[in-house]
């Protein structure tokens, strides 16, 4: 997606690590407008799946998916916890993660109550790195006996193995722009 590359360019930063930091429309401050295009362009390609709820990860991939919603017929949105509370209760899938940009361990969690085998999903996030979040929400669809229509990210770094990692498993993967490399600070699109 074209406008989501120039905005990568004019307004991201490349931190050490080839850490792509969008926080000024992504994931830390929000351009809603912009996430509504984004969305937008995931319901035009996802438009035949019949997706009846979307599936993320807190936190960043919260933000996408509500504002996806309303172009999937307003699906509810479910986010899994990468920290168990007292409130959640036990009754929970569980998949354990390891996050690429804090290189901490989590379990993620989700009530049972919230995903069920009549959920026809579209799992969404804001970058697909190696794939760990990705395979943890899988994971927990699968222990639901959950449909999972597509996936979708706003952006998947190319240089690393996620994407080739889910597109392997079977799944329908629509990343909105791939980095295929980062050299000198460049970022060069696939």
């Amino acid at each position: 997606m074209k406008l989501l590359e120039e905005r990568i360019i004019n307004d991201g930063r490349i931190l050490d690590g080839n850490i792509v930091k969008v926080d000024s429309f992504l994931n830390h401050q929000l351009d809603i407008k912009f996430l509504d295009k984004l969305a937008e362009e995931m319901a035009v390609y996802f438009k035949d799946k019949k997706i009846n709820k979307i599936l993320t990860i807190e936190a960043s991939g919260i933000a996408l998916a509500t504002v996806a919603s309303k172009h999937f017929d307003d699906a509810m949105v479910v986010f899994c916890k990468k920290q168990k509370t007292l409130n959640i209760g036990n009754d929970v899938y569980e998949s354990k993660v390891e996050s690429y940009t804090t290189k901490k361990n989590y379990t993620i969690t989700v009530s049972k109550r919230f995903l069920s085998p009549e959920d026809n999903l579209l799992i969404i996030d804001d970058f697909l790195a190696e794939g760990n979040a990705l395979k943890g929400l899988i994971d927990v669809s699968k222990q639901a006996g959950a449909t999972i229509s597509g996936v979708s990210i706003a952006i998947e770094k190319g240089f690393q193995d996620g994407g080739k990692i889910i597109r392997d498993m079977g799944y329908d993967l629509l990343s909105l722009a791939i980095i295929d490399s980062i050299e000198d600070g460049k970022i060069t699109f696939r």
